[in-house]
């Protein structure tokens, strides 16, 4: 059995073309290259055409799969194949996955851009065949036609932009023990190039933010227009309103005095003074809340998202309880999001991972290489893992943003 399939892009840099080659040779099947351009500069793409060969139909489709998401084309494709979901919020067998890279559907003749860039999900044909929606298994109704199976479906890696050439290293392996100054350097030019070009900048931080006496840092890149999305749970907005109120974090005293006997009911205390208020904007409006990052939030509108979580105390009246409510909100959140950092938090890192296309460049910060290491491999191809503590990282990058830190 043989197939032609074209590659197009930075085959070379980004290492896809050998990625593709040790991928038909694992599974048994042989390759011919019998056609190779390579891009002149490091901006151009190259191209080439594989022969496949393979023992089997069986081994073929499988060989055909497994390099389709890294960007391989059969020469000549057929349409998609549609089945009928089989009932609300269940998928066909063998339906297709998405990844968060561009992806387009071969329906009647005409190839339709996904619109939506995220894994995981599902892919959905409109009943009039001009358009398919990449949807959550639960949005899915019985009888959507539904994607299955690789055939006429092909995705791409988002082209280099001038000077993307400054997160060439996202490729590399996470290290504890890799000089942070030129990363964190890039880091700043990244968000001032995102700024530049009129796109967001997403945080999804946890409570470490807090606790590593921070949260000052946040709030002051969220008052100075460094930050305009935020994605965090119960905890980080918990432990940040009780040092508004009570000058802790966990009861612990951010200035390094030593706990109150009292100390470990502060967040509780704190969270009872937002739900009397009503809602964290209530609090600020009333004046019980005059400070701290939530209160930058609200003053400024910066829009935030507040996952719950089982273990929650409470919780805060905006925290969301119902995991799938909140997954969407946060897709709702994503819409011109040019770069999104990731502070200190396991969870709700790879939970935004997931949501995200792969042309969102993301920024892992977290003392625990584990979890840097973690995104990467869950399929944030994008992502750029720093291995440093919060407080470290937000004020490395106040410094090279130029953000005042206000003494009150």
């Amino acid at each position: 059995m043989e197939q032609q399939v074209v590659l197009r892009g930075h085959l070379i840099d980004d290492q896809i073309l050998s990625r593709v080659l040790d991928a038909i040779g694992s599974l048994g099947a042989e390759h011919e290259i019998e056609k190779l351009s390579v891009g002149r500069t490091r901006q151009d793409c190259s191209e080439v055409l594989l022969r496949i060969t393979a023992p089997t139909s069986e081994v073929l489709a499988e060989v055909l799969e497994r390099i389709a998401v890294l960007g391989a084309e059969p020469v000549e494709f057929l349409p998609a194949r549609l089945q009928p979901a089989p009932g609300d919020g269940v998928l066909p067998k063998h339906f297709y996955a998405t990844t968060n890279l561009p992806t387009k559907v071969l329906v009647a003749g005409h190839w339709l851009s996904v619109t939506e860039e995220e894994m995981d999900l599902a892919l959905v044909v409109s009943p009039e065949l001009d358009r398919v929606r990449a949807l959550p298994m639960t949005a899915v109704k019985a009888g959507d036609q539904v994607v299955v199976g690789e055939q006429g479906v092909r995705v791409s890696y988002p082209p280099r932009v001038s000077g993307e050439h400054s997160f060439r290293f996202m490729s590399s392996s996470v290290s504890a023990e890799k000089p942070k100054s030129p990363l964190l350097q890039q880091v700043v030019a990244a968000v001032r190039r995102i700024k530049q070009a009129n796109k967001k900048v997403l945080l999804v931080g946890g409570p470490a933010i807090v606790h590593t006496g921070a949260g000052p840092l946040l709030e002051e890149l969220i008052r100075q227009g460094w930050v305009d999305v935020l994605f965090a749970g119960n905890a980080l907005a918990a432990h940040d309103i009780e040092q508004a109120l009570f000058g802790t974090s966990l009861g612990v005293p951010v200035c390094g005095d030593r706990p109150s006997r009292s100390g470990h009911a502060h967040h509780l205390w704190a969270i009872n003074s937002i739900r009397e208020a009503g809602s964290i904007k209530g609090a600020v409006t009333s004046g019980v809340l005059n400070r701290g990052i939530m209160h930058a939030c609200v003053t400024h509108q910066i829009p935030f998202v507040l996952a719950g979580s089982i273990r929650d105390d409470g919780p805060l009246p905006e925290v969301v309880t119902d995991v799938l409510v909140a997954q969407e909100a946060m897709r709702q959140q994503l819409s011109g999001v040019g770069l999104a950092f990731m502070i200190g938090t396991t969870l709700h890192a790879i939970a935004t991972g997931n949501l995200l296309p792969a042309r969102v460049f993301t920024v892992c910060v977290d003392i625990n290489p584990g979890v840097v290491t973690k995104l990467h491999d869950r399929g944030s191809r994008q992502s750029l893992g720093i291995v440093m503590d919060a407080a470290s990282f937000l004020e490395q990058l106040a410094r090279g943003l130029e953000v005042e830190i206000s003494n009150e």
